[in-house]
């Protein structure tokens, strides 16, 4: 089976591989807004999108930002649709508070 790169991400079959991606500056909710929306910009390079994620890895510099930034803000973007997801406490990063990776389907062509 061969692998296909794009920026950001790696394709085997019909599954997407993103890297791992942080958010640059801002609070934490900024950072996983940013997060996200950088990892949708590989989705889509792959021909996929964020409702086609089954699967997302989340390390947080700190836990308890879960339930105050990380869960809001991933029911907004992903809402009845979440994939099963993963979150662990990291060390990240100087000025970083999340970095996610995501696998994603590419959905039929019909």
């Amino acid at each position: 089976m061969s692998i296909r790169r794009v920026p950001g991400a790696c394709i085997v079959g019909n599954l997407v591989f993103t890297s791992g991606r942080t958010g640059g500056e801002g609070d934490t909710e900024a950072q996983v807004r940013n997060t996200l929306k950088r990892l949708e910009e590989a989705l889509k390079g792959a021909g996929t999108d964020l409702q086609h994620v089954v699967k997302a890895t989340v390390y947080l510099a700190d836990l308890a930002d879960r339930p105050k930034y990380l869960n809001p803000v991933w029911e907004e973007v992903f809402g009845e649709n979440r994939p099963a997801r993963t979150c662990v406490e990291a060390k990240l990063g100087p000025g970083r508070a999340v970095e996610i990776d995501l696998v994603a389907v590419i959905p039929d062509e019909g």
